[in-house]
């Protein structure tokens, strides 16, 4: 399996489903906390803004889709090292779309992430 990077992320959108990430979301939330939760959230509720542009939702879906896929670079289910390489995703791709951020987006993302760890 290959690495994230923006370069490669169309190979990762197949992957990539609300359900799923939804899902995941929910079944890992304890496990990788806030700090892979929040730049989740950032990206799903950047994805459903209107004026952010096709490139840029193909990176998301990419980044999201590396998330769900259980077989990437560094399998999930390692203690301590099963995300880092999903969180590395996710961080490449904020970093790429920052400037498509806005206090709403990071807002719902807080409040979404503080609901899922009080689950």
């Amino acid at each position: 399996m290959e690495r994230f990077s923006i370069e490669n992320a169309p190979r990762f959108e197949q992957h990539y489903d609300e359900d799923g990430f939804l899902k995941k979301l929910r079944h890992i939330a304890s496990q990788v906390g806030r700090k892979v939760l929040y730049p989740a959230l950032q990206l799903y509720f950047l994805l459903q803004a209107k004026d952010v542009p096709v490139k840029a939702k193909t990176i998301i879906i990419g980044a999201l889709g590396y998330l769900i896929l259980p077989t990437d670079m560094v399998p999930d289910f390692i203690p301590a090292l099963g995300f880092t390489d999903d969180l590395t995703a996710l961080m490449v791709a904020l970093r790429t779309l920052n400037k498509h951020l806005t206090p709403d987006i990071n807002a719902r993302a807080k409040e979404q992430t503080d609901k899922l760890l009080k689950q």
